[in-house]
């Protein structure tokens, strides 16, 4: 029973490779709609903050002849869209529309004692078109919240007294400013309202509002604050299915932010309910703002390329130089930034895009998508259960008839955690795997053949990094297929795992270096723990930990950069137009090609498969970044691929060299 089910086991693994193959044709179609999808939105928008550019005009001699001045700039070099908050009174008064006092003000100005009750805000305004636009819309403003406004005059100017305090009355928010409104469209900018979910949901007063916006070109708004418009009162009121009927009628989509701390709420729930009719926007902050204009230019131009970022939000903010004595800004170098033939716009169009009303994508998910991923999560499995056959092999049917079982239930219960989790277990195994059959192709060559010539041990070398790269790659197709969801191009879901992803591979093919080299498992692992501890393993060990979590912090967007690595991105991103992988051109696949060619000769070299390894699961998982165009993931893995072969020629020279000197001068060194 037991022979007859290790036979079983042994020809089974042919079976878990053709499976293997199919789930990778069947993963093809789909990637072709995935790359349809990508290709089908090339409009970029740069949009500018309004409300940063009235706060730098209220610090100028000439508020209005400034702002003029700005406007015209920015939209001569290429910005065409303004993004609009909800009005304050603190805005209106920074707009010069009202004049704004505490009641402090008010017993100074009537020359009385101050009262102790009554801390009201009064509101005058500057002229009586002023009067006439905006008294409507802050009576009714006020009093929906049960603020009581009552009428008051300051000198020859009409106005109004706010029940409630200064600090409060001008954080309220309202609709947006009717004049800034206006002066921007006569200037020929799009719109991008900001709506906030700070005041009570009012469906025939968002109804009115979005009828508004569509009269006058808006086709996207972007919240502010944490939450979606609605989000607060959709447990009472399921505001925010109202809300989605709502865009929908007035042909309105949204915008994401990228690289939020916490997404904002309810987003996720809106986006579906509008067929997610949403693009992403780059936020650049009014401190960044500042940076090289190079930089910026490279920041852009990479937004839009890499990441699927359809709007570039700009902001400004007045700061006070000391060194200059004045009130600066950072909007000319912003203009700048944009212009010429190395400036962000003039990039962006040479990568293939249009500047314009930013697009959602047009998602193509044909109906039989489903029957062919059906193929692919079967291949899954079976890639999933040839890994295992490479450690214990008793256990590979069993591992695959649970993993159906198990994908089975998991895509009913939880279908996001089951794709990403089969996404996973693929992206790990496809490495792994490729590496075990590299270092027993090496021990079979080395057996078969003692004493190989140079030349052989070169050809061998690039040979088996040809195939164990394309057995890495393997795994993309099912990576792709398994996560084709527009929710991971606009990052509303995210692949979860990447840090198991890049260490998973390096600690398994440690386990079969260490481990399966020898005549049993069990025997090396007596000989390993029977080996004594001194000083220098505890410091070696001490070392691999603060390597691995630095390689690990790496794996994120917020890892630290080396000194002078930001310039040489930058460099690799200018030259080729696709930044390839450092670890992988510069450390990972030359090691493995350099290590293949010692171990033909010094067994102890196929310890570097240890660390070679992660040139092959970065590059599986590059296509995990569902964000990044995955034409442009291959090339990036192509590039690296390239790189890293004439580097591995160029170490296994070097290496040659170190040989030759060695068996030269080893016999004189060793003489007695």
């Amino acid at each position: 029973m037991i022979r007859s089910w290790q036979r079983w086991n042994d020809a089974s693994r042919k079976w878990l490779w053709i499976l293997v193959i199919v789930g990778i044709v069947a993963s093809l179609p789909v990637i072709v709609q995935r790359v349809q999808t990508e290709s089908s939105a090339k409009k970029v928008e740069f949009v500018f903050n309004y409300r940063g550019l009235l706060e730098v005009s209220a610090y100028q001699a000439n508020p209005a002849a400034y702002m003029d001045e700005q406007l015209d700039r920015l939209k001569a070099s290429g910005v065409n869209t303004m993004a609009m908050f909800e009005s304050t009174l603190d805005e209106m008064s920074k707009a010069r529309r009202i004049m704004l006092f505490n009641a402090l003000d008010v017993a100074k100005m009537t020359q009385t004692v101050l009262s102790p009750d009554g801390n009201y805000t009064y509101i005058a305004f500057t002229n009586t078109e002023n009067e006439q636009e905006l008294r409507p819309m802050i009576e009714e403003t006020f009093r929906n919240l049960g603020v009581t406004v009552m009428p008051w005059k300051y000198q020859d100017h009409a106005g109004l007294v706010i029940g409630l305090g200064m600090e409060e009355a001008v954080l309220k928010p309202m609709p947006l400013d009717p004049f800034a409104f206006a002066m921007l469209r006569d200037k020929g900018f799009n719109i991008l309202p900001r709506l906030s979910d700070n005041i009570r949901y009012d469906h025939e007063m968002l109804d009115r509002e979005l009828a508004f916006y569509a009269e006058n070109g808006v086709n996207r708004i972007l919240f502010e604050g944490e939450a979606v418009k609605g989000f607060q009162d959709n447990g009472a009121m399921n505001s925010l299915q109202d809300f989605a009927d709502l865009l929908n009628k007035h042909g309105i989509g949204l915008a994401t932010i990228e690289n939020l701390k916490a997404p904002q709420k309810g987003l996720n729930n809106l986006a579906y309910l509008t067929d997610y009719n949403i693009v992403r926007l780059h936020s650049l902050s009014d401190l960044e703002a500042g940076q090289d204009k190079k930089t910026l230019s490279d920041r852009f131009a990479l937004a839009t390329k890499d990441r699927n970022i359809r709007m570039i939000y700009l902001n400004v903010a007045p700061s006070k130089d000391a060194a200059k004595a004045a009130i600066t800004n950072p909007i000319n170098n912003l203009i700048e930034s944009l212009q010429g033939p190395e400036g962000a716009i003039q990039r962006i169009q040479d990568n293939g895009f249009e500047m314009g009303q930013a697009e959602a994508f047009q998602i193509h998910d044909a109906s039989w998508q489903k029957y062919l991923k059906a193929l692919v999560v079967l291949g899954g499995v079976a890639f999933c259960a040839l890994l295992v056959s490479y450690y214990i092999l008793p256990l590979t049917l069993i591992v695959f008839l649970l993993g159906l079982i198990g994908s089975a239930g998991l895509y009913v219960l939880k279908p996001n955690l089951f794709e990403q989790a089969l996404a996973l277990g693929v992206a790990i195994s496809a490495p792994t795997i490729a590496m075990i059959l590299a270092i027993r192709k090496v021990k079979e060559i080395k057996n078969s053949h003692p004493h190989i010539s140079t030349g052989r041990r070169l050809t061998h070398s690039v040979v088996l990094y040809i195939k164990t790269s394309l057995i890495s790659l393997a795994a993309v197709p099912f990576v792709i297929a398994l996560l084709n969801n527009i929710t991971y191009s606009l990052v509303l879901n995210q692949f979860r795992g990447v840090s198991l992803l890049h260490l998973g591979p390096i600690l398994l093919i440690a386990l079969y270096v260490f481990l399966y080299q020898g005549t049993s498992v069990w025997q090396e692992l007596r000989n390993w723990l029977r080996m004594p501890i001194t000083l220098v393993w505890v410091v070696a060990a001490g070392i691999l930990g603060v390597v691995a979590l630095y390689y690990l912090s790496r794996t994120g967007n917020a890892g630290s950069l080396l000194p002078g690595e930001a310039w040489f991105r930058s460099f690799l991103e200018n030259t080729f137009g696709v930044r390839p992988r450092n670890k992988e051109f510069l450390l990972a696949h030359p090691l493995f090609i350099a290590g293949i060619f010692a171990a033909f000769r010094y067994r102890w070299a196929l310890y570097a498969m240890i660390i070679a390894v992660m040139g092959q699961l970065s590059m599986v998982d590059t296509f995990a970044h569902i964000h990044t165009p995955a034409v442009l993931s291959l090339i990036r893995g192509a590039l690296g691929l390239g790189l890293g072969l004439i580097v591995g020629l160029i170490a296994v020279f070097i290496w040659h060299i170190i040989e030759r000197c060695w068996d030269k001068w080893s016999p004189r060194l060793l003489k007695p």
